[in-house]
C-alpha cells in the first residue's frame, strides 16, 4: 500500500509537524521531523506556511499553463511590493470553477524549503499553501488549526489567522471552525488532488529517467525473435521460388519434347528449338518473310514480274525478274530497302523483245 507523507514546513517558533496518510485517511500525526519509511512506498506533499505565500484569485486564459503562469505574473507585479523576478509565481485550479488560485512567494523562501527537505532526504511530489487543505466554502469564512498554525480560508482568499488582518478581511465575522474530522478528509482530498502545486517552473521536480533492464531484456528478445521469424520467411520464400523453378524448367523440357524432332535427345531444348525453327524457316528472315516483301515490291511496280526464287540456307533469296526499264530495277530495290532488305542486281541485266530480264540478290540488311 502506497503512504503519502505530509509534512508541515517549519517556521521560526514551530517545529516540523506531519501527517501520514494511507488507504485514504489520516493514519499517524506527531511532531518533528518524522522517519522515513523504508518499508513501504511512500509519497512526500510539503505544506507551506500560510504566512509566507500570498494567495489571489483570478480568471486566466486556459489555453496553457504557460499562458496563464504570465497573466498571474502580470497580476502579481501589480499587487506586490516586491519586484517580479525576485517572486515565484504558481497558478492552480479548483475543479470547474472560473476563477483559479495564483500563489506568490520569494524565490529564496522556495529554494530555502526544498534545500531544507532535500537536507532530510525529501523531494516532495507537491508543495501546497496551508489555506488550499481547507476545502472552499460556498460563503463566509473557515477556520483550523494547522500545523500549530491558525489558517482561515474564503471563496477567494486563503491567510493566516492574525486577529487584526482577520477581522480586516473577514468584515468583523468571525469564521466558522471546520470540525477536526472534516478537516482531515479535506486534507486527504487536497492531497490527493492539489488544488495548487507551487512546484512550477524552475521550482518543478525533475523527473529522473531510469532503464529498465528487464524491460530491455524483453524487447531484446522480442528483436531478437522478429530477426529469426523474417528470416525463416526469408528462406521458405526462396525454397518455394526454387522449386517453381525446377517444376517450371521441366513444364518447359516436356514441351520442347513436343516441338522438336521425334526420336531426338534434349540436352538445351531453346538451343535445339531455336536450330530446328532456322532450319523450318531459313536463315534470316526466312523464307516466308523474305518472299513476301519481294512479292510486295514487284506489285508496287507496275510492269515488273518474278520468273524463278532460290533461298540459300544464309537467309538470301535469288530472284530472277522481268522489268520494262531499268528506272523500275531501282524502284524494286527501294521497295526492298523499305522493308528492311538489302536489293543488289546479280550480274547485268539482259534485253529480250523490248524488256529487261536478270536476279536480283535480297537478304536482310
Amino acid at each position: 500500500m502506497t503512504e503519502t507523507l505530509v509534512l508541515f514546513l517549519p517556521a521560526p517558533d514551530v517545529p516540523w509537524r506531519w501527517l501520514r496518510i494511507a488507504g485514504g485517511t489520516v493514519r499517524a500525526r506527531g511532531e518533528g521531523f518524522p522517519p522515513l519509511s523504508t518499508e513501504v512506498e511512500e509519497s512526500y506533499v510539503a505544506i507551506a506556511p500560510a504566512d509566507a505565500v500570498t494567495l489571489h484569485w483570478a480568471e486566466l486564459p486556459d489555453r496553457s499553463l504557460a499562458q496563464s503562469v504570465t497573466a498571474a505574473r502580470m497580476l502579481a507585479a501589480d499587487a506586490s511590493a516586491s519586484p517580479i523576478g525576485d517572486l515565484h509565481v504558481a497558478v492552480g485550479r479548483e475543479g470547474a470553477i472560473l476563477e483559479r488560485p495564483i500563489g506568490v512567494v520569494a524565490a529564496t523562501q522556495m529554494r530555502a524549503w526544498l534545500d531544507l527537505l532535500a537536507d532530510n532526504g525529501v523531494d516532495p511530489a507537491a508543495m501546497l499553501p496551508a489555506p488550499l487543505l481547507l476545502p472552499r466554502p460556498e460563503s463566509g469564512y473557515l477556520r483550523a488549526d494547522l500545523g500549530g498554525e491558525g489558517v482561515v480560508r474564503g471563496t477567494t482568499s486563503g491567510f493566516a489567522d492574525e486577529a487584526r488582518l482577520t477581522e480586516l478581511v473577514t468584515g468583523g465575522a468571525a469564521p466558522a471552525i471546520l470540525p477536526r474530522d472534516a478537516l482531515e478528509a479535506a486534507i486527504v482530498a487536497a492531497v490527493a488532488a492539489p488544488p495548487l502545486d507551487l512546484r512550477q517552473g524552475a521550482f518543478a521536480r525533475k523527473t529522473r529517467i531510469g532503464v529498465d533492464w528487464a524491460l530491455v531484456r524483453r524487447l531484446g528478445w522480442l528483436a531478437a525473435a522478429t530477426l529469426v521469424v523474417t528470416l525463416l520467411i526469408t528462406i521458405v520464400q526462396l525454397i518455394a521460388y526454387s522449386s517453381a523453378a525446377d517444376d517450371l524448367e521441366r513444364r518447359t523440357d516436356l514441351l520442347a519434347r513436343t516441338g522438336l524432332a521425334r526420336g531426338e535427345a534434349v540436352s538445351d531444348a531453346d538451343r535445339q528449338l531455336s536450330a530446328r525453327l532456322d532450319r523450318l524457316r531459313g536463315g534470316g528472315q526466312g523464307f516466308s518473310r523474305t518472299a513476301a516483301a519481294v512479292f510486295a515490291a514487284i506489285r508496287a511496280t507496275p510492269g515488273s514480274e518474278a520468273h524463278t526464287l532460290g533461298f540459300d540456307p544464309n537467309g538470301t533469296l535469288r530472284v530472277g525478274v522481268g522489268v520494262q526499264n531499268e528506272g523500275q530495277i531501282l524502284d524494286l530495290q527501294r521497295q526492298l530497302e523499305a522493308s528492311g532488305f538489302a536489293a543488289a542486281p546479280q550480274g547485268q541485266f539482259q534485253a529480250l523483245n523490248g524488256r529487261l530480264s536478270g536476279d536480283l540478290t535480297v537478304k536482310p540488311r
